[in-house]
């Protein structure tokens, strides 16, 4: 068992140029003063004891979590990795690797806390897990230098606009066609494989496209609301932003997009890295506060999963805790605020088949499953399916399946198989890496949306069959 706190893996901690570095020192500073406590676990908030204990180990949880799915593996399910927790609580066993890569395994889909009769905080539980890992275990230096590199891109906008651009003139050349067929593809390792196949058809026009800062209300005004733009979402489903943006203003709301917001923090949020989503966190707050809304919407459930726990990420920090937790309560995934507004365009028919996929992180983190199917049942002529095993994660889980490939694949895979049971025209799901990991696997005839691109369609009398080339986030043209 160690003796004292291993280093702090260089990636972490970092500030960027809208976020600043000072939460990390802070997190930092308050580590080391503090030092080793008995166990693997340091006293910056380790997981809690009560909630630890009110697991009973029954197991209802094992047929909804994808790693036991996948593997049968007790220490790679929920009440398997509490168990862990409290053993490392105990001093029982070391962080080593067989410790962390069993935590690294999990995709925080939340179906557990779902599916638990005990009510069972897992959600905390892995939350708090972690940033304790990454505080406490070193990783090699090849994890360090991927997780380096995803999070040196992806929450930076303007630097994924850039590698978007590149990446479309991969599309564009037949590169891609070229490795594969000279072999070149496959002797890659599998996380940049991952990363190459998760890249989506993009054209320049979207690549480059702006959202507007201020669109007003058709009509009345019902509400001013802010809209996350978000990093990957603004760059590769800048057709997303827009179409929800058009669908507010038409139910009569003020659309606010502050131009200083940028990432949210979530992805760094749900790796550990909470230096880096607390400088965040505060960033956004200080945007949307700016521009004083009523309410902040998002079209991402990862990212609004971790924005509506601002109030507890930012908790020991005096001057932005209360300031956290007020914005908290002001977010509403898109879904949601639709749903209780209630429509006022009028819409057109959208006929067609489409199969709704239930995002972790809307469905079990935020436990939002009947608003998104409300707002669709609006839709004239759209049926809605449900998929079978919809519990059940696609793989995607924020950087899950480009850190852990295998079983995200497998997991993709999966969801897909059961996705083409119900022999959809289209597929609609609420968030960004739902979309990108199931186009992987599907079909390339089936189109992919997200849910308010179809009442976009709806209210402009935009036919199906338009919008499958018009809008589709994985659309070429």
């Amino acid at each position: 068992m160690p003796q004292e706190t291993a280093r702090r893996s260089e990636d972490t901690g970092r500030g960027d140029t809208d976020g600043g570095d000072d939460s990390g020192a802070m997190t930092a500073g308050m580590q080391a003063e503090q030092g080793p406590v008995a166990g693997v676990f340091d006293l910056l908030h380790p997981p809690s004891g009560e909630l630890i204990d009110d697991c009973v180990h029954c197991g209802f949880c094992l047929p909804t979590c994808p790693t036991y799915l996948l593997e049968g593996i007790e220490t790679n399910s929920p009440r398997g990795r509490i168990y862990l927790m409290k053993a490392g609580k105990a001093g029982e066993v070391e962080m080593d690797e067989e410790f962390v890569g069993n935590f690294d395994a999990c995709l925080g889909c939340m179906a557990c806390v779902t599916a638990c009769p005990s009510g069972v905080k897992y959600d905390q539980l892995i939350e708090a897990v972690r940033p304790q890992i990454e505080r406490n275990w070193e990783r090699t230096r090849a994890d360090k230098l991927f997780r380096t590199m995803i999070f040196s891109l992806f929450p930076y906008p303007s630097r994924l606009r850039a590698a978007a651009f590149f990446g479309t003139l991969y599309q564009r050349l037949g590169l891609h066609r070229l490795l594969d067929a000279t072999g070149l593809l496959e002797r890659l390792p599998a996380r940049l494989r991952a990363m190459e196949a998760l890249l989506p058809d993009l054209s320049m026009r979207s690549v480059v496209a702006r959202q507007p800062a201020f669109t007003p209300a058709v009509g009345p005004s019902r509400r001013r609301v802010g809209i996350l733009s978000g990093c990957v979402q603004r760059v590769f489903f800048g057709d997303v932003n827009a179409a929800a943006t058009r669908v507010l203003a038409a139910e009569g709301c003020d659309v606010v997009a502050p131009r200083s917001q940028q990432c949210c923090g979530a992805l760094s949020s749900h790796a550990g890295r909470e230096p880096e989503a607390i400088a965040r966190a505060r960033n956004l707050i200080d945007a949307f506060e700016s521009v004083e809304v009523d309410t902040v919407v998002v079209t991402v459930a990862g990212c609004g999963s971790s924005m509506k726990e601002y109030g507890v990420l930012l908790r020991d920090d005096p001057d932005y805790a209360d300031r956290a937790a007020d914005f908290s309560a002001k977010v509403r995934d898109i879904s949601e605020l639709l749903d209780e507004l209630g429509s006022v365009a009028p819409r057109h028919p959208v006929p067609g088949r489409v199969a709704y996929h239930d995002a972790c992180h809307l469905g079990h983190a935020q436990g939002i499953t009947a608003q998104p199917r409300a707002v669709l049942a609006t839709i004239p002529e759209l049926r809605v399916l449900d998929i079978p095993e919809a519990e059940i994660c696609c793989g995607s889980a924020g950087i899950y399946n480009l850190v852990q490939p295998e079983p995200a694949e497998r997991l993709g895979r999966r969801k897909v198989e059961h996705i083409e049971e119900t022999r959809p025209d289209a597929v609609v799901t609420s968030n960004a890496g739902c979309l990108l990991q199931i186009r992987r696997y599907l079909d390339a005839g089936v189109p992919l949306f997200h849910p308010v691109q179809l009442l976009d369609a709806s209210i402009r009398g935009t036919d199906l069959s338009l919008i499958s080339a018009d809008q589709n986030p994985s659309s070429t043209t």
